[in-house]
């Protein structure tokens, strides 16, 4: 009866790291629109079915965690690493929805920069995820884990310095608001992705 378990716990990877794939992807495209300057109704659907299908993959990982007994780590590090791995999508779609809404158009710089450093972050995101695979090898990881914690840091900066120049050129107070919260949006992505590094240190750490 339990061996049928074990080689399901192997799926958890694959759909993790498919997860990842999708943040990848949600990153790319993201920088590429804000470099245009310009979102169509193509765009956005391109960046819905984008979160689409990270939230398919969310969800098949929360059901079989639901229908397995034998995982490759704690129930409760898949949760927690799935749920961060799609409030990266989920973040990223949530602004390029904001973008449209608001009707920013023309090339932000200062986003374009925020876009670039989103993309190596998430990418950095998912080379650590595809990291668990091999558990007796933290090493793997460090360096990965070390550049998303370097560029959160980055965006902090980053944050404060474009919301400086935003306070005293911008003499529009609404265009202000609109702005200031897609910067601020854009550096939470950041802090989501130091968040999935938090929860894949503590795995390596439990499995030492």
């Amino acid at each position: 009866m339990l061996f049928r378990f074990f080689p399901q716990e192997f799926k958890f990877f694959d759909l993790l790291e498919e997860q990842a794939d999708y943040a990848v992807a949600a990153a790319i495209f993201f920088k590429e629109v804000v470099a245009k300057g310009e979102l169509t109704v193509d765009d956005l659907s391109k960046m819905r079915d984008i979160e689409h299908r990270g939230d398919e993959a969310a969800h098949a990982i929360i059901d079989r965690l639901n229908r397995t007994f034998v995982t490759p780590f704690d129930r409760e590090d898949i949760y927690a690493l799935t749920k961060e791995l799609d409030d990266i999508t989920d973040m990223l779609y949530t602004i390029v929805r904001r973008l449209s809404v608001y009707k920013l158009t023309g090339v932000d710089k200062s986003l374009v920069e925020f876009a670039s450093v989103i993309e190596d972050s998430v990418r950095a995101v998912s080379l650590t995820v595809k990291g668990l695979r091999n558990m007796k090898n933290a090493k793997a990881i460090l360096p990965s884990y070390v550049e998303i914690h370097r560029l959160e840091n980055v965006g902090d900066t980053m944050r404060d310095i474009v919301l400086a120049q935003l306070f005293e050129t911008e003499k529009d107070p609404i265009m202000v608001i609109k702005r200031k919260e897609i910067y601020e949006d854009a550096e939470t992505v950041l802090d989501i992705c130091e968040d999935v590094a938090h929860v894949v240190e503590s795995i390596f750490v439990k499995h030492a």
